[in-house]
């Protein structure tokens, strides 16, 4: 089991109820919104904490295989986030094409909270060039 979403000062101890045993957070910590001493909090919980800082502007296939790593290490139920899960269900797209997901189901995915493959934005670029072949 893999979830996602944005974590907040209570969600340690939510996570942990539910039985997470691992959280990847790909968001930088000098963002105003990161949580602080997220992997603390999380090791209070008894989960493990793996950070894997993508700058939003320079995202690479290496982060992306950081990450499944990451997921295959570890084992069991994980959350994976950033600050607005841009990164994380852009990565999912990734990885979903690979194990042979069809790339409309796949996108649908992606598009639940955004697409950078038809955004105009210029922050999407970046995306772009990493999601298309």
């Amino acid at each position: 089991m893999t979830t996602s979403g944005k974590l907040n000062q209570g969600d340690p101890a939510r996570l942990a109820a539910v039985g997470i045993k691992h959280v990847i957070n790909l968001a930088l910590d000098d963002h105003p919104e990161a949580l602080q001493n997220e992997g603390v909090l999380l090791a209070r919980a008894g989960i493990a904490y793996t950070h894997i800082p993508v700058p939003f502007d320079a995202p690479t296939h290496r982060h992306i295989q950081q990450m499944s790593d990451a997921l295959k290490e570890v084992g069991g139920p994980s959350h994976v986030h950033c600050i607005m899960n841009y990164r994380v269900m852009a990565f999912f797209y990734v990885l979903d094409r690979e194990r042979g997901v069809p790339e409309g189901a796949a996108r649908a995915l992606m598009q639940q909270v955004w697409d950078p493959l038809t955004s105009d934005l210029p922050a999407a670029e970046p995306w772009r060039r990493l999601l298309t072949p």
